[in-house]
């Protein structure tokens, strides 16, 4: 049995469709398992990680999981969610386990690295005795679902940092690997560094959103200051806004094209365009 933690999530839920149509038997945990729809051989599971005591049904005669985690940074003195889903995968006897985590990881001593290299450890400590694989994506493909709201009042989006580049990554690219490393056993150990085949920013990305829905879509650049207003109020403490602002505004990294997703998977990544063509119809058209 897979266990798919974030099972509504942009890659979870690529990945229980995956693992479902291969015959693989999977369990989809969600906070909402009632109102979720999975595809037919995927069991729905109620499992928070907010609520530690809920997740040993969730885990029960697990033999592989995917884990992931939306908490965000610094709202906690520590990653709690992935501490607790690590905690409740040993319990269980969980033998594999991917852990869905960020560019880079832990590496660095800013607070986005110090919470992410803890949240790793909980998973590659070798007390725990899994057999694990790490995902290290850098910014998703899906992110552009967050202009749908603006589009639907207008031809205009405000999005900042536009002209930032970064290579995205398609999330259906990081379920096909992560089903592979669950079901195969072949990439235990591994630390994948991913992103998709091009670099892009942005502005970019929207000019091929609107050759895809036939609109001519524009760019509302965001100011620095209103960006950093706006990552208080979603609740990152100042800590956390000035690192992801130096991350944005002082690094270039990634924006780089790297080879991993081809390796592992003998094909090219997918590209924004295909990602677009694919979700067209989560965006309205007029």
């Amino acid at each position: 049995m897979i266990l798919v933690t974030g099972a509504t999530g942009h890659v979870g839920s690529e990945l229980v469709r995956r693992l479902a149509a291969a015959g693989e038997p999977v369990r989809a945990m969600t906070r909402r398992p009632a109102k979720a729809r999975f595809p037919v051989g995927a069991k729905a599971v109620y499992g928070d990680a907010a609520d530690p005591e809920s997740l040993a049904a969730a885990f029960a005669g697990v033999d592989g999981a995917f884990l992931m985690s939306a908490q965000p940074v610094g709202t906690a003195l520590e990653p709690t969610h992935d501490l607790a889903l690590a905690a409740a995968a040993e319990r269980a006897g969980v033998r594999r386990v991917v852990k869905l985590s960020t560019l880079d990881g832990g590496t660095g001593d800013d607070p986005i690295a110090r919470w992410q290299r803890t949240a790793e450890a909980a998973v590659t400590d070798p007390a725990r005795g899994f057999s694990w694989t790490l995902l290290r994506p850098g910014r998703f493909m899906s992110n552009a679902l967050q202009w749908a709201g603006q589009l639907r009042t207008g031809d205009e989006v405000a999005i900042p940092f536009a002209d930032r580049p970064a290579a995205s990554i398609d999330p259906a690219d990081l379920a096909e690997i992560a089903a592979l490393a669950l079901s195969t056993g072949e990439h235990a150990g591994a630390v994948h560094e991913l992103s998709g085949p091009q670099s892009l920013t942005p502005t970019e990305e929207l000019a091929i959103l609107g050759e895809v829905l036939d609109r001519d879509l524009r760019i509302r650049p965001v100011p620095t200051d209103a960006a950093r207003a706006g990552m208080a109020r979603y609740g990152f403490p100042p800590e956390v806004v000035d690192a992801i602002m130096r991350r944005t505004l002082d690094d270039d990294r990634g924006s780089e094209v790297l080879p991993t997703v081809e390796k592992v998977l003998g094909r090219p990544a997918r590209t924004f365009a295909q990602w677009t063509r694919a979700h067209a119809a989560e965006f309205p058209r007029v």
